[in-house]
């Protein structure tokens, strides 16, 4: 078993000399996430269609239900969720997280206000990860809430109590926290605001508008009145831009590649990738077909040489979780890139700065670590390697990209914890690829097919 729970399974990745045709991406799994809370939380029902059924958004969907909520799972992507009208009940038992910081923080504002007591936990990862940016602002407001673990991370426990708002100038623009508050701001007396640095993703606003409850806007402060009402409204989950990134930029760049990808979710504060590639030289089509609760539609990606460029700045709230990705863009570039202003690299499933260095390294990529980010020098000669997914999804989707890109087969170790947020990565792979033995198996049984084989001598 690996770290993060998952069994130890290797993906085996063989270079590719065409990505083309057509796919279309499984839900988007901040907003999955955010769909099941709010319209759980919500009264009346709300039919949510297109939702990821990866591991992290089950926990949230686990985590509701135990809360009272009753949610219909008609199949694997869409549920019926009835609304209590936030009359949450206390759970039998300690809220498992799996994975996900995303759970974690959400339901901990979710939970501070509540009238019972309450513990979320995680799985040895997501037990590293910093809450006390949410503990603190969240204390502020009167909560009673403290994380068990070495310096503040989970697991947290939670003794609801009555809330009052607060104004909070959050010193980083993360979607998660401001979500965090704005969900407890629901439970608190007066009003509660969150102002950002810089723009962070804002799904969270617009499922407050969807879900009829729109905030108070000024600037880049939000403002929730507590006692404010969510109705249920029936939602589409567009297909997820952090999982298309992957295939936006192994087509992009690849000469001679030609992709479409279909009803993809195009909010503006999560497609920063597109604006960096189109800086490298990208050659990418954008068309928007309808925006109700999220604007979606189609990408249309022809390959081409891409060259290096800077990173950074402000851009860097809108492309974090597409860094992993754009660190192979900038392997596959002429010339270098310099990725900085991203120390929240550092604190995410594992600190994906060094677990990026050392893999790019593997292959033969130079790099130069930084403490907020990294320079990487473009246009190396690849060559497949055996690498460790570090128990993160996005590390081993990326490392699967570059491998198509390289001479001979790669093996990444730990490939589990990939059905987390792209459950269908492996069949997509193949289907986009002129892939013959992508393989994902156990450790033990890689081990035999390469014996009997007589690979690895």
């Amino acid at each position: 078993m690996s770290s993060n729970g998952h069994s130890e399974q290797v993906l085996v990745v063989q270079p590719s000399r065409r990505i083309e045709g057509e796919v279309r991406m499984p839900g988007d799994k901040s907003i999955s996430h955010r769909a099941v809370i709010f319209g759980g939380l919500a009264d009346g029902p709300s039919h949510i269609t297109n939702f990821l059924p990866g591991e992290d958004c089950l926990c949230t969907l686990a985590a509701m239900q135990a809360l009272g909520c009753s949610i219909e799972v008609i199949d694997r992507t869409t549920l019926l969720v009835h609304g209590v009208s936030g009359k949450l009940r206390p759970t039998f038992e300690a809220i498992d997280c799996g994975n996900s910081g995303t759970a974690m923080r959400l339901l901990a504002g979710v939970l501070a206000g509540q009238s019972f007591r309450s513990v979320l936990f995680g799985d040895r990862s997501l037990s590293g990860r910093p809450m006390k940016r949410i503990i603190d602002p969240l204390a502020k407001m009167g909560a009673d809430i403290k994380g068990e673990g070495p310096k503040g991370c989970a697991p947290l426990q939670i003794n609801g109590r009555p809330l009052k708002g607060i104004d909070y100038h959050s010193p980083i623009a993360s979607a998660q926290l401001k979500t965090c508050l704005l969900l407890a701001g629901l439970f608190a007396n007066g009003a509660t605001s969150v102002t950002e640095p810089t723009q962070s993703r804002d799904h969270t606003e617009r499922l407050f508008d969807h879900f009829h409850a729109p905030l108070a806007k000024e600037g880049r402060t939000l403002r929730i009145l507590g006692g404010t009402t969510l109705h249920g409204n029936d939602l589409l989950v567009p297909g997820d831009f952090s999982s298309a990134a992957f295939w936006i930029v192994a087509a992009a760049a690849m000469p001679g590649a030609a992709l479409t990808i279909t009803q993809l979710g195009l909010n503006p504060t999560r497609t920063g990738l597109l604006s960096v590639l189109l800086r490298m030289g990208g050659q990418i089509r954008e068309t928007v077909e309808a925006n109700v609760a999220e604007p979606y539609g189609t990408l249309q990606v022809v390959g081409r040489q891409l060259k290096g460029t800077q990173i950074g700045g402000d851009e860097i709230a809108n492309v974090i979780d597409e860094l992993p990705i754009l660190a192979v863009a900038a392997a596959l570039a002429e010339g270098e890139t310099v990725i900085s202003n991203a120390e929240e690299l550092r604190v995410k499933e594992t600190d994906r700065i060094a677990a990026m260095a050392e893999c790019l390294r593997a292959f033969g990529v130079p790099v130069e670590e930084k403490p907020d980010g990294m320079i990487i020098q473009g246009g190396a000669k690849l060559t497949g390697a055996q690498v460790k997914s570090f128990g993160d999804h996005r590390v081993a989707m990326s490392c699967a990209i570059l491998a198509l890109f390289a001479q001979g087969p790669t093996r990444i170790v730990d490939t589990g914890c990939i059905a987390t947020s792209y459950p269908t990565f492996v069949k997509d792979l193949n289907e986009l690829t002129d892939q013959t033995s992508v393989r994902l198996g156990s450790m033990t049984d890689s081990v035999m097919r390469m014996a009997k084989s007589g690979e690895g001598k």
